[in-house]
C-alpha cells in the first residue's frame, strides 16, 4: 500500500487476524514490510563498503536480517582493523565480499522459499505438508536449524580439514592458568593459536603482536553443526571471527600456518638483529 501507514491501520490489521488489537496504543514507530528482496551487487567500492540492511533486504520471516546483518560487521570490523592500523593491506578488505556475499545469497534464497510457502492454494498447501512432514525428521531439522542460526556457515578456505572455514566450536579448555572456553579467548577480537599439542611447540614470534599463542588440552569430541563429531585436530588458527583459518596436525613444521597468518594478520614483524659478542 502507498502513504504512511497509522495507528488505525494497525488496529485494523490486528483485529482482522486475532479479533482484537489488545489495545494497542502511543506508537514510537509504525513501517510497512514487503517481500522485497534485493542484494548489492558489490559489497566493496574503493573505501566505501556495505553492510547489514544496505547490503541486502528480505522479508523477515525467521528473523535472519539481524543474524546476518551482524556476521557482515563481525566479519568486516576486525578486518578494517587490521588494515587501518597497516598490518595487513588493503586487500583484505576484498575478502569481505568474497565471503559474506554467498552467505546472504543463500539467506535471501531460503526467505524467498519461506514467503512463498505462506501463501495459500492447494499446491502450496501440498508443499507445505511435505515439508512439515521433512522437518519432523531429526536430519533435516538439524540442517535446517544450522541454516536458520548460520552456524552452517563455511567460508571457501581451501581444502582440509572439516573445522577449516567453519566456526570454532565452543569448548571446554584446560590451560596452565586454569579451565577457560574458547570463546572466552576471543573476547579481546584478537586471533588466537590453540595449540593442543605439546606445549612450546608453535614459535609465532613475527606475530607476537598480533596473535595470542594459547597451550591447551581438551578432552571429549568434536562436534559440528551438521557435520557432528570429527577428528579433533592438534592446533587450530582462529580469527577473531570465531572461524579457524588453519588447522594442524601436532608437527611444529605443519604446512601452511606461516601463510594463514600472512594471509590473515599480515607479514611477519622485521626482528632485531641479535648482537654480535667478540670472542
Amino acid at each position: 500500500q502507498a502513504g504512511e501507514p497509522t495507528l488505525a491501520d494497525l488496529s485494523r490489521a490486528l483485529v482482522a487476524a486475532w479479533g482484537t488489537d489488545y489495545g494497542v496504543h502511543s506508537p514510537t514507530w509504525i513501517s510497512r514490510f514487503t517481500d522485497m528482496t534485493r542484494q548489492a551487487a558489490s559489497y566493496r567500492k574503493g573505501r566505501v563498503l556495505l553492510a547489514g540492511d544496505a547490503a541486502h533486504v528480505h522479508y523477515p520471516v525467521g528473523g535472519q536480517g539481524l543474524q546476518l546483518g551482524v556476521q557482515d560487521a563481525v566479519n568486516l570490523g576486525w578486518k578494517l582493523a587490521q588494515v587501518a592500523s597497516a598490518a595487513s593491506p588493503e586487500s583484505l578488505l576484498d575478502t569481505y565480499h568474497a565471503e559474506q556475499h554467498p552467505v546472504a545469497a543463500r539467506v535471501l534464497r531460503g526467505t524467498m522459499a519461506q514467503t512463498a510457502l505462506t501463501r495459500s492454494d492447494a499446491r502450496i498447501d501440498a508443499l507445505r505438508e511435505t515439508m512439515a512432514e521433512l522437518l519432523s525428521m531429526d536430519e533435516p531439522r538439524k540442517r535446517y536449524a544450522a541454516r536458520m542460526s548460520g552456524l552452517d556457515i563455511r567460508y571457501d578456505l581451501g581444502d582440509g580439514h572439516p573445522l577449516l572455514g567453519r566456526r570454532m566450536p565452543d569448548l571446554d579448555l584446560v590451560t596452565a592458568d586454569g579451565p577457560v572456553r574458547v570463546f572466552t579467548l576471543l573476547h579481546d577480537a584478537r586471533p588466537v593459536l590453540l595449540n593442543l599439542s605439546e606445549p612450546g611447540g608453535y614459535d609465532i614470534t613475527p606475530w607476537a603482536d598480533r596473535v595470542r599463542l594459547v597451550d591447551a588440552k581438551y578432552a571429549g569430541p568434536w562436534e559440528l553443526p551438521v557435520l557432528g563429531t570429527v577428528t579433533a585436530p592438534a592446533a587450530v588458527l582462529i580469527r577473531p571471527d570465531g572461524h579457524v583459518a588453519w588447522t594442524g596436525t601436532g608437527d611444529p613444521a605443519s604446512p601452511g600456518l606461516r601463510e594463514a597468518l600472512t594471509t590473515w594478520f599480515g607479514p611477519p614483524a622485521a626482528q632485531p638483529d641479535l648482537p654480535v659478542t667478540a670472542a
